[in-house]
């Protein structure tokens, strides 16, 4: 997605072979335009997947999970990773690992929101070791539901999370795909025809 890969070349900031920050239009500030152009995509992308529902994570892949679910037409929810006095019982819940944070949380999801007829996107802001995806699809599947796709706004290539997402069989489709950070440089992995996944 050209649009995405030039706000990455001139917002991201490369911290370091391994760290990109999108925190001016990703993560922390958001740029609405931008975001309804990454639910358009991926609206397009797995249109023709029969998806009922998207699940993300709080919070980062929120805006392009709402998104998404606007342009397909369907509702979205969000894992939480914090307990809630008002979400207590009849969850469902997995454990992932936080690479950036060096942490591990439960997320949750009232089971009432996934319905065994449901067929799941997960959306996510970053796809790289590959946990927060992995956490998400253990709760579609203990909900009985299944994975229509996975769609990731940013994957970084070089790290092992898309290999072990894509060796579950589910569909891929990351918008932009980064080969390497390395010397403070974003390059993008080739794409064929404009398609990235």
């Amino acid at each position: 997605m050209k649009a995405l890969q030039e706000k990455i070349l001139i917002d991201g900031i490369v911290l370091s072979d391994t760290v990109l920050k999108v925190d001016t239009f990703l993560n922390h500030q958001m740029d609405p335009v931008l975001m309804k152009e990454i639910g358009e995509e991926f609206g397009k992308r797995f249109e023709k997947e029969g998806i009922t529902k998207i699940l993300t994570i709080e919070s980062s892949g929120i805006a392009p999970a709402i998104m998404a679910a606007l342009k397909l037409n369907v509702e979205m929810v969000f894992a939480r990773k914090r307990k809630s006095l008002t979400l207590q019982d009849g969850l469902i819940t997995s454990k992932v690992y936080s690479f950036t944070k060096k942490e591990e949380n439960e997320i949750s999801v009232a089971e009432k929101f996934i319905l065994p007829i449901d067929r799941v996107l997960i959306i996510d802001d970053f796809l790289a070791n590959g946990q927060a995806a992995l956490g998400l699809m253990d709760i579609v599947k203990k909900a009985g539901a299944d994975v229509g796709g996975v769609g990731i706004v940013i994957e970084k290539a070089f790290q092992d999370g898309g290999r072990l997402v894509r060796e579950t069989g589910v569909k891929v489709e990351s918008l932009a795909r980064i080969e390497s950070l390395k010397g403070g440089q974003v390059t993008f992995v080739p794409t064929k025809q404009g398609v990235t996944s």
